[in-house]
């Protein structure tokens, strides 16, 4: 109830942030208001109710196996599926209900939800009136306020511009001060005006000669001190008759919805018979319709066999006739008129052959049906699809609470959302079958849900990346290699003295100040402490200074071969890619001056990134051990090289060497 109440949330937040612009400056009411949130609320059930159970079975089942009580689940025998049995029967039960509630509950949610947007998107905004500038708020008429009052409704220097009668009638109202209501019904707006006077256009005949002469129209001008004006403007809210979409598809259940599908499949097969008719009729093979080829082709049909045909038909044959001499005999204007003639022939012929615009729009009328008939059944499929994505998923991946799952199950449905829009539109606009269009997110999450519930149940580490490690390279071809560390005991004679050692006095001093237990420690475990190979001789010269003995202290080092082993792998590989790379740059070069295959210049980028990758893994494998603090800028290193690896390979072998000596 948690998640679902987030999800709706959050959907809710959408809806408003789509259709903010028709409410705002409306004036609505709080009951409309509550009554438009109600019905959004309950619309978007359908879209959050998946994503509130994805986020559930996520968490749930997160906490469950960060807690570790699913190992304690599978330790006493009981098997993930057997785990999820009783909720399997929950989620069951609501999509049941789903299918009800789509079917019963959400085409009278519709009708109300979409007649009360469309009442609302109609209302007239709230009349506000600027001061200072011109507002055009009211159809016909342009209203200028220099000031106003809003205690009083007083308003200031104002100018009122009417088109009501049109722009060639146009009136315009100068006054002092002007009095604003609203008629009793919300139907009218009255301005009293004071002090002012009235330009209008004379309405006479030769008002338009006397203007395409460039001459000065004729106005009126009239002087009041007080004068009523009636502008017709509708404040209230009128509530759209919900039975205008009681016919459309949004407002039936699966039983009328297959109902409409049938009537209107009859009418447009009776449609199409009609059409097949009109086309024979108004075929451009014209002599077809003659009575002489009617007659032949009844004889030719009544022979019993071609050869005796033959006869007939060529014996009825009209003669074949030059179209180009006949033309010849007829002079340009002739020519003209009998083209005209054709043309209007032919768009007369096709506007009778199809009925374009009644069959468009009953096909898109089908469709839409099936649209929703269809969509009864996918919001429950989607539920349970859900459910066996996010209980398998959250045992994987092992983490509770609102961070993790959170994540993963706002990218998983914004993938389903984004495969779901796409298959409506392609089943709304005709490009693919409906029920195509429709299951197409149900078609691809699926699956999804059958994988993550069989890696589930046997425990595979799917999120584990040494895993896709050991893949790649066994792909690759190549085996994994650590640098292994051995404690060696340290000898006396080899540590310097401290004053042979560059570095600073506070080092020493530093140093100097720990007692000889902590020193032993950070020789024994100096890589754990991250140190380097420096403070490790500065200690071991310290302890020596302090006079503390060596026979307890083992220094653990890093294994030399394996090291040199792992460089050698890095060279080679390396090399061959940089080869490769020249072979590029020469491809590159020649394509602009030949054209080269596109197999083979696809192979050898192919080949470069399988060497470029096996030359990192080494580089990867050796650092893992020997200093981790480089790991940090993998990610740059490895981007960089494989655009210039020229550029980055001397970089790359400094630094092994330097280690490498280190190490020996």
């Amino acid at each position: 109830m948690m998640t679902f109440g987030i999800c709706l949330f959050i959907v809710l937040m959408q809806f408003l942030w789509k259709f903010v612009e028709d409410l705002v400056g409306k004036g609505l009411d709080n009951v409309v208001l509550a009554e438009l949130f109600m019905y959004a609320i309950l619309n978007l059930i359908p879209l959050a109710l998946p994503l509130s159970l994805l986020l559930a079975s996520l968490m749930a089942f997160g906490n469950l196996g960060e807690r570790l009580e699913l190992l304690a689940i599978k330790a006493a025998g009981v098997s993930l599926l057997k785990t999820m049995k009783p909720l399997i029967i929950f989620i069951s039960c609501v999509a049941v209900g789903a299918f009800f509630f789509q079917n019963e509950a959400m085409p009278r949610i519709q009708v109300k939800l979409r007649s009360l947007m469309i009442s609302i998107r109609q209302k007239s905004p709230e009349l506000d009136i600027p001061e200072g500038s011109f507002y055009s708020g009211i159809t016909n008429y342009s209203l200028y306020v220099k000031k106003k009052d809003k205690e009083t409704r007083m308003l200031k220097d104002v100018m009122i511009y009417d088109t009501s009668e049109g722009f060639d009638n146009m009136s315009v109202f100068v006054c002092d001060s002007a009095l604003m209501s609203i008629s009793s019904n919300k139907d009218f707006l009255l301005l009293n005006l004071y002090s002012g006077q009235r330009f209008a256009n004379f309405s006479q005949s030769g008002l338009n000669e006397t203007r395409q002469n460039n001459q000065f129209v004729p106005y009126s001008r009239e002087n009041f001190k007080e004068k009523k004006i009636v502008i017709p403007f509708n404040s209230g809210f009128d509530r759209m008759d919900e039975s205008n979409l009681e016919g459309t598809q949004i407002s039936k259940n699966i039983f009328q919805l297959g109902s409409s599908i049938d009537s209107l499949s009859s009418r447009l097969d009776s449609v199409n018979v009609h059409d097949r008719k009109v086309i024979g009729k108004n075929t451009y093979l014209t002599y077809r319709n003659s009575d002489a080829y009617k007659k032949v082709e009844t004889e030719e049909t009544a022979l019993p066999n071609k050869e005796q045909a033959v006869e007939p038909l060529k014996k009825k044959t009209i003669n074949t006739i030059d179209f180009d001499s006949l033309l010849n005999t007829y002079s340009n204007d002739e020519i003209s008129r009998y083209v005209g003639f054709a043309a209007n022939e032919a768009e007369s012929s096709r506007f009778n052959i199809m009925e374009t615009t009644q069959k468009i729009n009953m096909q898109k009328n089908i469709r839409m049906h099936k649209v929703e008939w269809h969509r009864k059944f996918v919001l429950s499929f989607a539920c349970l699809i859900f459910f066996f994505i996010g209980a398998p998923l959250g045992a994987i991946i092992r983490k509770g609470g609102l961070g993790m799952p959170v994540v993963v199950s706002v990218l998983l449905f914004i993938v389903y959302y984004i495969i779901d829009n796409i298959g409506y539109k392609m089943a709304r606009d005709g490009v693919w079958e409906v029920w195509q269009g429709m299951w197409l997110s149900s078609f691809a999450l699926f699956p999804l849900g059958v994988f993550l519930t069989y890696k589930a149940m046997n425990d595979s580490a799917l999120f584990n990346p040494e895993a896709y490690g050991n893949f790649l390279r066994k792909i690759l071809g190549l085996k994994k290699k650590t640098i292994y560390e051995t404690e060696q005991s340290v000898d006396i004679n080899t540590v310097p003295d401290l004053a042979s050692l560059n570095v600073t006095p506070d080092q020493i001093s530093y140093m100097q100040e720990m007692s000889i237990e902590n020193l032993k420690d950070i020789a024994k475990n100096h890589s754990e402490y991250s140190y380097d190979e420096d403070t490790l001789q500065l200690v071991l010269s310290v302890l020596k200074y302090k006079g503390a003995s060596f026979f307890d202290v083992k220094v653990k080092k890093i294994n030399y071969v394996e090291s040199q082993s792992i460089f050698n792998a890095f060279m080679k590989n390396a090399k061959i890619a940089m080869l490769i790379y020249l072979v590029i740059v020469l491809f590159a070069i020649l394509s602009v001056i030949i054209k080269l295959s596109f197999i083979l210049s696809s192979l050898i980028v192919i080949a470069y990134a399988v060497f470029f990758t096996k030359s990192f893994i080494c580089y990867f494998d050796f650092y893992r051990s020997v200093d981790k603090k480089t790991r940090k800028n993998m990610f740059g290193i490895i981007v960089g090289s494989f655009i210039f690896i020229w550029g980055f390979y001397p970089y790359l072998k400094k630094n092994i060497e330097r280690e490498m000596i280190k190490i020996k």
